[in-house]
């Protein structure tokens, strides 16, 4: 059925007007009427069903509300800190990241990417980026939206303290990934943009506790290589087995 992301409280019961944005999808994109069966979800985890119970110009009212909270989430909280690639490659990125469970996104400024952003454009872009995560959430039923961090630079990401075991991909990483031990936390996966890291961010990297990772002999576009990782990440020792 059709999902929508209204931000919290869900009430668990009586009726509830989907907010604006939701509410146009609904009535003028998926022309739904009257006694059509939707699902709502407030990104940090609960869901309920309900019926359209009433559709007046702007607004739409849904009614017969029931939970359908349903926990989708991996259990391997995996960031993803990927350097802006060109063009459209990001939306792309976020959308399938999402799709896949990542927790988070962190968005870099590295030597090689191509996109520069001005402050004022990186916060209508992280405003963007949010919205393609939400629609992903509402494509695949997910009930909790993933963070899209604000941009950074690269230099200034490493250099923060994580909580989390750090993998960066590279085409001559020293280490297979079966081969690390399970991680009893978070996992951070950094990923070059176009023409993949500098010495420099390479050995800045393995200062501040990244481990170079190999995903085979090829090597990856940037958008392939984010999405492999989280896939092998999640084969490994997330949901994909289960």
């Amino acid at each position: 059925m059709p999902r929508f992301y209204c931000p919290a409280p869900l009430p668990f019961e009586g009726e509830f007007s989907l907010p604006p944005e939701a509410a146009h999808h609904a009535a003028r994109v998926l022309r739904l009427r009257v006694g059509e069966e939707v699902e709502i979800f407030d990104g940090q985890g609960q869901a309920r069903s309900g019926v359209i119970a009433d559709i007046s110009g702007k607004h739409v009212t849904v009614g017969a509300l029931a939970d359908r909270s349903a926990d989708r989430e991996s259990p391997l909280s995996i960031v993803l800190a990927q350097s802006l690639p060109s063009g459209d490659k990001m939306d792309w990125v976020i959308q399938k990241a999402t799709e896949l469970g990542v927790a988070a996104i962190q968005p870099l400024a590295s030597a090689r990417s191509v996109v520069k952003l001005s402050a004022e454009r990186a916060a209508k872009r992280q405003e963007h980026w949010q919205q393609v995560a939400i629609s992903a959430c509402e494509q695949c039923g997910r009930n909790q939206l993933p963070l899209i961090h604000p941009v950074l630079d690269l230099a200034d990401w490493v250099a923060q303290s994580q909580n989390a075991r750090r993998y960066i991909f590279l085409p001559q990483g020293a280490q297979a990934l079966q081969d690390q031990p399970a991680p009893d936390g978070p996992v951070e996966l950094l990923i070059g943009a176009e023409g993949g890291f500098t010495e420099a961010e390479s050995a800045l990297a393995r200062q501040h506790g990244y481990t170079p990772i190999r995903l085979g002999p090829r090597i990856l576009r940037t958008e392939t290589a984010a999405l492999a990782g989280i896939t092998a990440l999640q084969y490994q020792w997330g949901d994909f087995r289960a």
